[in-house]
């Protein structure tokens, strides 16, 4: 063998040497890379658990140490100061403290103003009787809708002192269809004659079982009472009597009336003639008139009427005073009637007033409503309507009425003498003097009646 030869065999051995050292490094990196790769599997699976525990197991609590930052993170810095405060729970508390305060201080303030605000309570007026209109319109001066005078239900309300007062009126306002919507209940009621008083009774005896199943408890009587003062039928019904009425407002001069439960109330104008409420304006107050006087009524047979119409006719002064005698009491008014009636009224400075069944009479009212000084004869009357040196009349004269009162017919031309020389100015003033009276007389008649209702029925003096 040559030398050629050996050396081409040693290149093969040892080309055969690194053939299986090369193998030996592969097997040891795959074997390396496989380490690695498990170990960073079991890396990731280890912060993957240790993350959703974190996440969902544990409890983060907030050291109130300050963080400690590095100079040189700015940014970390202010993201931690805005993600944590450690005053904030103090500052919440402070402002939940605020806020209650304010409330508190509110809430003293809308008490202050309900106490402040005076408390209403409520009267409903049931009206049987027509004077229960001049109660409503004349002297509270309420409302009433519908306006037609003729409406079958009529009603209104009011404020007065501390009361709200309702008002229900006309034929349809029967026993049991009036809605109730108080405890306290004025009844107006008719006692002139039996067949009024019987109506009135039938009204008296549904309160009364209203007040026993205790849907009333508190009840008064505007009453038209008898003009010889008998009204004896409503007296079981008084409280006083052991009854239920609390108050009774009477007409007429009762001995009855003692100014704590039984008041006098006045007639007041004739509603059930449709008279109405008259506005005074200037050229009623000033204006001259062309007559002295004037009656306009009936004249009964043996009366002070029929005397009264004799003088007037003796002295000649039938052209100076308007008259228009009837020998028969017509109870309703015609549209003419009535417009002739308050025509007399309005263009005489004197109406005429002569007694008829009592002394008191809706003349003397109607009068007043049109600034023509009533003449009064200041007579009593046959029955028990007296009480008193002031009787007749002693609701008006303890009023201070500017009437002119006389006991005798044969004194009236002394009068009217007087009334021709005087001068108008002198007859404007005393016009004026009339209307605001009976302004005034009203006004004292309101107040009357809601005070006396206030202490009564709410104990309030």
């Amino acid at each position: 063998m040559g030398s050629g030869q050996a050396l081409h065999k040693r290149a093969l051995l040892g080309s055969g040497s690194g053939s299986a050292w090369a193998l030996s490094y592969s097997l040891i990196m795959r074997f390396f890379r496989r380490k690695i790769a498990v170990v960073v599997v079991l890396a990731y699976v280890f912060f993957s658990l240790y993350a959703a525990y974190s996440v969902f197991f544990s409890r983060k609590v907030v050291s109130r140490v300050h963080r400690v930052v590095k100079k040189g993170s700015a940014d970390n810095s202010k993201a931690a100061e805005e993600e944590w405060n450690p005053w904030e729970e103090e500052e919440r508390a402070e402002s939940i403290t605020v806020l209650q305060k304010r409330r508190e201080a509110y809430r003293s303030y809308q008490e202050r103003i309900a106490k402040s605000r005076p408390k209403r309570y409520k009267v409903q007026i049931l009206g049987k009787a027509a004077i229960g209109l001049y109660l409503w319109e004349h002297i509270l001066e309420g409302p009433l809708n519908p306006t037609d005078k003729t409406g079958q239900w009529r009603e209104g309300e009011i404020q007065s002192g501390k009361i709200n007062f309702s008002f229900y009126t006309g034929p349809a306002v029967v026993q049991g269809h009036v809605p109730l919507d108080t405890d306290s209940v004025v009844l107006v009621l008719n006692g002139r004659e039996q067949q009024k008083i019987s109506y009135s009774i039938q009204w008296l005896q549904h309160v009364q079982a209203l007040v026993q199943a205790h849907t009333i408890s508190r009840v008064a009587v505007v009453l038209l009472g008898s003009e010889q003062c008998t009204n004896d039928w409503i007296s079981p019904y008084l409280k006083r009597q052991g009854g239920f009425v609390d108050l009774l407002f009477l007409v007429y001069d009762s001995p009855w009336v003692n100014d704590k439960d039984v008041f006098q109330w006045p007639l007041g104008v004739a509603t059930y003639r449709h008279f109405p409420v008259v506005t005074p304006n200037t050229q009623m107050v000033s204006s001259a008139r062309p007559y002295i006087c004037n009656f306009l009524g009936t004249v009964y047979k043996n009366s002070s009427r029929e005397s009264l119409m004799g003088i007037l006719k003796q002295n000649g002064l039938e052209k100076e005073c308007l008259t228009n005698a009837r020998e028969k009491w017509l109870p309703q008014e015609t549209a003419d009637t009535s417009r002739q009636y308050q025509m007399a009224l309005a263009q005489s400075d004197l109406t005429l007033c002569p007694v008829g069944v009592n002394t008191e009479c809706y003349r003397l009212y109607e009068a007043c409503a049109y600034g023509s000084v009533p003449v009064v004869e200041d007579v009593l009357t046959p029955g028990a309507c007296a009480d008193g040196r002031s009787s007749p009349l002693r609701l008006l004269k303890d009023a201070g009425a500017p009437f002119i009162f006389l006991k005798d017919w044969k004194e009236l031309p002394a009068i009217l003498e007087k009334e021709r020389v005087m001068s108008q100015a002198e007859k404007t003033e005393r016009r004026m003097r009339l209307l605001e009276w009976y302004t005034g007389f009203r006004q004292q008649m309101k107040d009357k009646f809601t005070e006396v209702l206030e202490e009564a029925f709410f104990k309030l003096s």
